[in-house]
């Protein structure tokens, strides 16, 4: 083993002695969402949820902090925190993390209007006005540092042995990283060259996780495009097949650790929800992994290269809706895509962290998709309207009345019983 390698073991050793010990808390299923309305949550009855978190809203526009701010710091950097935004995750967070819904934050930098904060946290190389989500700025000394102090608050504030803001158990680490010219923007880049970045981008932030919580997990993103890619532009684009494999590379060859997966299996056409409909494959040629075949991902987890301690990788899915389309029969699609989807899990063999429906409600700058649980008023952007029966069977998932609930959606989806479902 190199010496410089042994130092990084040692030296992590003695800072999960100190982390929190517990272990990554068991439920009942996976059922889960994206966090709008905390009342709406509770009452559906989830285990898990998820909320985003942006690392530019965290940063304080100021270079120098004000007598009792919050600051992070690392690498002799400092940096004051915006404390508003601090208190509003926190209002988030605890009333969830109270209930004992185990929560994911997705850790996201969207472009700032500041050009301090957008400095420090976007990569120098991204395009100043495409894309919407960043990748992180880890290549300046003081970008780096401060992605470190970043991660390293957060990790901190609600994952370390005293959480009292709440208690966060799963970070997913950018978005959607195979799309990097939308949602990993890091300017024209290889897939080599985005698997190079990510790495060192994720193992910062597991090593901040680390130094504060022993069992939480740490996922990559990525979206449904497996073989083919999401442009045709090799450097705006990339196989998510191909990025994987390529992380996994990475990441022995520099010492591996326990990152795990999360991915958004939507259907193979975002505006159609009939996914059992999707032209796909069951092998790992697919173009796509949509829930029709969910076992791609196992089957890939559980290949030599990609174990970690013997074991397959933790699977998550993070974000994943199914569109109301103008059909007659769109309500029913809607639902029993989640059935179809709900059923696809449970045959999974508990693989699956969390299932985390997106979204609690339609939104209007969302290209036009209308995914909520619930319809949002006309001319507001998410304000909510009139639930639909989509909202009813997520309710039922994982309770005595689940059957009962999801055996009308067979005859849309096509099947006789759920056990057609069943790998083959």
């Amino acid at each position: 083993m190199p010496p410089l390698l042994l130092g990084c073991l040692c030296s992590f050793s003695v800072a999960f002695a100190e982390s929190n010990p517990a272990p990554y808390p068991a439920t009942s299923s996976p059922k889960g969402i994206q966090v709008q309305m905390i009342p709406d949550v509770l009452e559906l009855g989830v285990h898990h949820a998820g909320i985003n978190l942006n690392l530019g809203s965290l940063l304080s526009a100021e270079k120098e902090a004000k007598p009792g701010q919050l600051t992070a710091s690392a690498d002799g950097f400092i940096f004051p925190l915006n404390e508003g935004y601090v208190r509003s995750m926190d209002r988030q967070i605890k009333p969830l993390s109270d209930k004992g819904i185990v929560l994911t934050l997705i850790v996201i930098t969207y472009r700032s209007p500041n050009e301090r904060v957008r400095g420090l946290t976007t990569h120098p190389k991204a395009d100043p006005v495409k894309g919407t989500t960043m990748a992180a700025n880890t290549v300046t000394p003081e970008g780096r540092a401060c992605y470190k102090a970043l991660t390293d608050f957060i990790a901190r504030r609600w994952s370390s042995v005293d959480a009292p803001n709440g208690r966060v158990w799963g970070w997913v680490v950018s978005n959607e990283v195979n799309s990097h010219h939308e949602w990993h923007q890091m300017g024209p880049a290889s897939v080599e060259e985005v698997a190079i970045q990510y790495e060192d981008q994720v193992r910062l932030a597991w090593e901040s996780l680390r130094h504060h919580s022993a069992h939480a997990r740490i996922y990559l993103s990525m979206e449904h495009h497996w073989t083919a890619k999401n442009n045709p532009d090799p450097l705006q684009a990339c196989p998510g097949r191909t990025l994987l494999e390529l992380f996994a590379k990475r990441a022995r060859e520099r010492g591996d650790f326990d990152w795990n997966l999360a991915f958004h299996p939507y259907p193979s056409n975002l505006r159609d929800p009939r996914t059992w409909l999707d032209k796909v494959t069951f092998d790992d040629t697919t173009p796509k992994v949509t829930f029709k075949n969910l076992e791609v991902l196992t089957k890939k987890l559980a290949t030599s290269e990609l174990l970690f301690d013997g074991k397959p990788r933790r699977l998550s899915f993070t974000e994943q809706g199914f569109n109301v389309t103008p059909r007659s029969e769109a309500l029913a699609e809607q639902a029993a895509a989640y059935a179809y989807a709900w059923e696809k899990i449970a045959r999974l063999n508990g693989a699956v962290d969390a299932f985390l429906y997106h979204r609690q409600v339609d939104h209007s700058k969302e290209g036009g998709l209308r995914l909520g649980l619930w319809s949002n008023k006309a001319g507001t952007i998410s304000e909510p309207d009139q639930k639909r029966p989509i909202w009813y069977l997520i309710k039922a998932a994982d309770t005595p009345d689940w059957q009962a609930a999801a055996e009308p959606y067979l005859k849309t989806c096509a099947l006789k019983s759920w056990d057609e479902l069943n790998p083959k």
